[in-house]
């Protein structure tokens, strides 16, 4: 079967929609994940969310719901217990990573009978991307490309020096709130795509790979976005036509086009990088 035919497939189709918005959500809040240094706590939010699916499915919520509003109380949970509480950063983050999981992972086999489709949400199963999930993550996407137009400047200078954004008084504690709710919900509506395990690789992997050919902040985006959906796509068709799990195959495709592009920065080390943010 060619990718034409697969095309008359309307999971296929879903599938390569949900990519695309996916793409674009992952490479905005993933920039702003890689250069805030915050990729622990991102892996600790998308842990987290397993809370919220094993409340989901032990009171026949909507998981994807439930995970959501779990991993955004944890994002801020985070937030909060670092700077107000005294606690370090990493110990916060330690503290909701195990509490979504022992939450998770107690309530799931509490739950009557056996949650069937708990490997998709673990593991990632991008054809079972539904009409719901792409309209949810175009949303997404939406809300974040007026959020970046309205915001730009004092994003970019929270991301880079928090402290000297304040000097320029910048509501940097606004910008740090409402990106980590931004981190919290992309994370969860990217579940389906890559799963809870690899997640974390989708908005960082894309944006290393671009960061090794630009440090400006809006290229960096580009880039992540179209190396992002590249590999969704390749993973995708390799994975059909290999009959492996689609999300581990899309999380190696990026691992091997961010390998690739640094066999061409060594060979190439007189291409300088693109300056300024």
């Amino acid at each position: 079967m060619d990718i034409i035919e697969l095309l008359d497939y309307a999971f296929f189709r879903n599938a390569l929609l949900g990519s695309f918005f996916a793409s674009i959500a992952c490479g905005i809040i993933g920039t702003y994940v890689v250069t805030r240094r915050l990729v622990f706590i991102s892996g600790g939010i998308t842990h987290a969310s397993f809370g919220g699916l094993g409340i989901g499915f032990y009171f026949g919520l909507n998981p994807i719901f439930s995970a959501m509003i779990f991993s955004v109380f944890s994002a801020f949970g985070i937030q909060w217990l670092s700077r107000k509480q005294g606690v370090r950063e990493d110990s916060a983050i330690a503290v909701f990573w195990s509490l979504g999981m022992a939450v998770g992972i107690m309530l799931t086999f509490l739950t009557s009978g056996y949650a069937p489709n708990l490997s998709e949400y673990l593991f990632g199963n991008i054809l079972t991307i539904t009409r719901t999930d792409i309209v949810s993550l175009a949303i997404l996407t939406s809300v974040l490309f007026l959020f970046f137009a309205v915001n730009y400047h004092a994003i970019v200078s929270v991301s880079f020096d928090t402290q000297f954004a304040q000097t320029r008084r910048v509501n940097t504690r606004f910008i740090e709130y409402a990106m980590m709710l931004f981190v919290a919900v992309t994370i969860v509506l990217s579940i389906r795509l890559v799963g809870i395990v690899l997640l974390m690789s989708l908005i960082t992997v894309p944006q290393m790979t671009a960061n090794l050919f630009t440090v400006n902040y809006s290229r960096i985006i580009y880039l992540s976005v179209g190396v992002s959906f590249v590999a969704c796509v390749v993973g995708l068709l390799l994975s059909y036509y290999l009959n492996v799990p689609s999300g581990a195959f899309i999380i190696f495709v990026l691992i091997v086009m961010f390998f690739a592009g640094k066999i061409v920065k060594i060979w190439n080390p007189g291409s300088s990088k693109q300056s300024s943010a």
